[in-house]
């Protein structure tokens, strides 16, 4: 069975799982529950389908179900935009058959995204590629996050990063959501991607290494990375709460730009200009293939900080 169908199986089990009769207003049938959430044939009654097409769905035997099927359990089984585009993608792979999984070739920070890098000089931002590796950052990055030249380029990944190495647990005041939210964005990356040996080496080494992620993996959470709030504990500044943004060519969508920035006029962008001004002289970015000193702060300026 490929890995797309497993994984087809394992989605739609997750999400029922989660569901009760309460939960989309449906009369319980009769008898004891032995599992959680919602039985085959509640969902098949919501979406429409036999109990028995149903049942094939899950393990993997309806070769090419019809859109409006999928929407019917996307609809049933109450998913998100991101959960229900997930679900097509794992139903309806682009390929009728699958090739022997080969590594891809390793990838080219697109021009534009390099230079748009050299070009954010107050705001951290990094290039990220497949299976949440940082392909690129610029010198703000690296006084936020620490220097990613100091990891061979086969450990410079988000991810792996976020959950073995301990200092991510203190640089990150909401570790827990954003652990959560690469686990999430893998489950995507995993459904479009389903013959990447390279993502699923990382997955089965964040599997061994990790009882969080093996936990968190095992539930199927599925989320884009889009935008949102990170809430940052920095040793140097403190609190800082930054807003993130993903930026994706149309036409490279394995490609983002995330840059991450604070309100003018607000204690957090002071913070992270501080911040800034404190590592100017020990941060440089990678463009240039060489490799930036470690961070050393400036001393920081006498008096109370307002």
């Amino acid at each position: 069975m490929s890995t797309s169908t497993t994984g087809l199986g394992a989605f739609l089990l997750t999400r029922r799982s989660r569901l009760l009769p309460e939960d989309v207003a449906l009369t319980r049938f009769g008898g004891r529950r032995r599992v959680a959430g919602l039985r085959r044939e509640e969902i098949a009654q919501l979406a429409g389908v036999s109990v028995d097409y149903y049942t094939r769905m899950e393990q993997g035997r309806v070769p090419n179900p019809s859109p409006a099927v999928l929407d019917a359990l996307a609809r049933a089984l109450c998913l998100d935009a991101d959960e229900t585009r997930h679900l097509h993608t794992l139903a309806r792979p682009r390929t009728a058959q699958r090739r022997t999984p080969q590594p891809r070739p390793e990838q080219q920070v697109r021009p534009m995204l390099r230079r748009l890098l050299d070009e954010l000089h107050d705001l951290p931002a990094l290039v990220m590629g497949r299976r949440m590796d940082i392909l690129a950052w610029n010198s703000a990055a690296l006084a936020l996050f620490g220097d990613y030249s100091a990891l061979e380029p086969g450990r410079r990944n988000l991810a792996r990063i976020t959950f073995l190495d301990p200092a991510s647990r203190e640089l990150y005041a909401d570790w827990t959501d954003c652990a959560r939210g690469n686990v999430a964005y893998l489950h995507l990356d995993a459904g479009r991607n389903p013959d990447d040996p390279q993502l699923a080496a990382l997955i089965g080494e964040l599997s061994v290494k990790s009882a969080d992620f093996r936990r968190w993996w095992a539930e199927h959470p599925v989320q884009d990375k889009t935008s949102g709030v990170k809430h940052f504990r920095h040793p140097l500044v403190g609190d800082l709460d930054l807003t993130y943004e993903t930026l994706r060519a149309a036409d490279d969508p394995d490609q983002a730009l995330i840059t991450y920035a604070a309100p003018r006029g607000t204690p957090h962008h002071d913070a992270l200009q501080m911040l800034l001004a404190w590592t100017a002289d020990g941060a440089t970015d990678d463009r240039h293939g060489t490799a930036p000193a470690p961070l050393r702060p400036r001393a920081a300026p006498s008096g109370p900080a307002d």
